[in-house]
C-alpha cells in the first residue's frame, strides 16, 4: 500500500497520540494539533481530505460518538511498516527480501554509516 508524505505524518501522528493509550478517540483537531506540534502547519480542511482518503484505503476507520467522528488507525507502526517493506520487496526485487537487502546494502550504504 502507497502513502503519500502528508498520509505517513498523519500516521505517525495517529501513533504518537495512542502509544500511551491506544483506545483514546482521535478526532480531526487532535491530528491537527500534534501535526503543529512537530512544526507540520496544514489546514483542518486538508487535513480531513487526507484522513477521508485513508479511510477509503481502509488504514483508518471511522466512527461517531454522538456527534462528532473520530478515526482510529488499523495498523500500527510496526505493521505498516512490515506492509511497506513487503510491497517495496513485491515492486522493485519480485518479492525477494535478499535481493532487497543486498541492493541496500551495496547501493545505501552512505544512508547505513551511524
Amino acid at each position: 500500500m502507497v502513502c503519500g508524505k502528508l498520509e505517513i505524518d498523519i500516521l505517525n501522528a495517529f501513533w504518537n497520540l495512542t502509544e500511551i493509550n491506544e483506545d483514546v478517540d482521535i478526532s480531526i483537531q487532535d491530528i491537527v494539533d500534534e501535526l503543529a506540534n512537530s512544526g507540520i502547519e496544514r489546514a483542518y480542511t486538508t487535513i480531513k481530505t487526507v484522513m477521508d482518503r485513508l479511510t477509503a484505503k481502509s488504514i483508518l476507520v471511522r466512527y461517531k460518538v454522538g456527534k462528532k467522528f473520530f478515526y482510529k488507525a488499523v495498523m500500527d507502526r510496526r505493521e505498516m511498516a512490515m506492509e511497506s517493506v513487503k510491497v517495496l520487496a513485491d515492486q522493485f526485487f519480485n518479492g525477494s527480501y535478499t535481493q532487497m537487502l543486498h541492493f541496500i546494502e551495496n547501493e545505501c550504504s552512505e544512508f547505513l554509516v551511524g
